[in-house]
């Protein structure tokens, strides 16, 4: 078994190159069936088994270590073929279950949408979406000094998510959602300490939240997190998945933490290449929008430590040794995709 880990990393490696066969057989192939079966047989469970499922495997390689000190790492021909053989079998299971879709062809050609656009449709995208971040704002709270607080349960919330993926299959067939595994992850506490949102466990399938987070922030985390259960793995293309179904979602609350998500991307964009373009336009938006902003910024202050940086840059260097090579930083590709898709919208009518 252990001789089969270079194996396999020589042949993901050669596959890798080839998109249009992943997206085939096993994005669009295998992989539906797979993460179909995991959700609904993973899903009906009132717990993340993947939460514990680590947490086993966290307490077995510290017993594993304990073990090897006390033998001072004797008989090495033994251990090191039993080391290998277990992350041979872990490196085979997160590429069959989740992992070649890190391999898939891009999102802008699955959906059909142009990944180019240039600084003025970058602005104008900006303007639209201050424009309708302002009005739905007023819509909720009746005035735009106020900040929005979302007035749902966190298990609402995604029972809510849900129903955004059930609004948006007919014009996104690649979103069709069933058996869900939407679950609040039992490592919380210490995600929110390193930083993160939520995440995707590959080994199970199964979509966890963070739920120590604000609620403002919970909508489009689930909904990023159920677009990594769909198969589109890479962060920037999870991130337009997210905006792409709060923004068009039915529900007002919704509609406005897409929103506020997106036009947050464009102005990251926009303040790269323009920053003076940047703070006029920003100026525009109504006090109680940038109260929400204002009160995630604070949160994660809150919950900073020497490790989280740490964490960060490991979770960074993951992302680019799995084919993105932009890591956490990915702003322009999702503003591409936000902009190409208003015009597709906008050309339709």
């Amino acid at each position: 078994m252990a001789i089969l880990l270079p194996l396999q990393i020589i042949f993901i490696r050669l596959l890798a190159g080839n998109e249009w066969l992943i997206e085939s057989w096993y994005s669009r192939g295998i992989y539906p069936y797979i993460s179909r079966i995991m959700r609904w047989s993973l899903g009906i469970l009132p717990f993340s088994f993947g939460d514990v499922l680590y947490t086993l495997l966290v307490i077995f390689s510290i017993r594993w270590l304990i073990k090897r000190f006390k033998t001072r790492f004797k008989k090495p021909k033994e251990w090191i073929v039993e080391m290998f053989a277990s992350l041979s079998i872990v490196y085979f299971c997160f590429h069959l279950f989740w992992g070649f879709n890190y391999y898939r062809l891009p999102l802008h050609q699955s959906l059909d949408i142009d990944n180019e656009y240039s600084t003025e449709e970058l602005v104008l995208l900006t303007e639209k979406l201050i424009e309708e971040s302002n009005k739905i704002h007023r819509e909720i709270v009746q005035n735009d000094s106020v900040k929005v607080d979302i007035p749902y349960s966190k298990a609402e919330i995604f029972d809510v998510t849900v129903e955004g993926y059930d609004h948006i299959e007919t014009n996104f067939p690649e979103l069709t959602y069933t058996g869900r595994s939407l679950k609040r992850s039992l490592f919380s506490w210490p995600l929110t300490y390193m930083g993160f949102n939520g995440y995707l466990n590959p080994l199970t399938s199964e979509a966890q939240v963070n739920t120590t987070i604000l609620p403002f922030k919970i909508p489009t985390t689930a909904s990023h997190e159920v677009g990594h259960q769909l198969g589109f793995a890479k962060e920037n293309e999870a991130n337009f998945i997210a905006c792409l179904v709060t923004i068009n979602h039915p529900d007002p609350y919704f509609r406005y933490c897409g929103f506020t998500f997106a036009l947050r991307y464009c102005l990251a964009e926009l303040f790269r290449r323009d920053r003076e373009l940047g703070e006029k336009l920003i100026k525009t938006l109504n006090p109680g929008i940038l109260k929400n902003y204002q009160e995630v910024e604070d949160f994660w202050l809150q919950h900073q430590n020497p490790f989280e940086p740490m964490f960060q840059a490991f979770y960074n260097r993951f992302l680019m040794v799995n084919n993105q090579q932009e890591g956490l930083r990915s702003y322009s590709y999702v503003v591409a995709l936000l902009v190409n898709y208003y015009e597709d919208v906008e050309n339709a009518f």
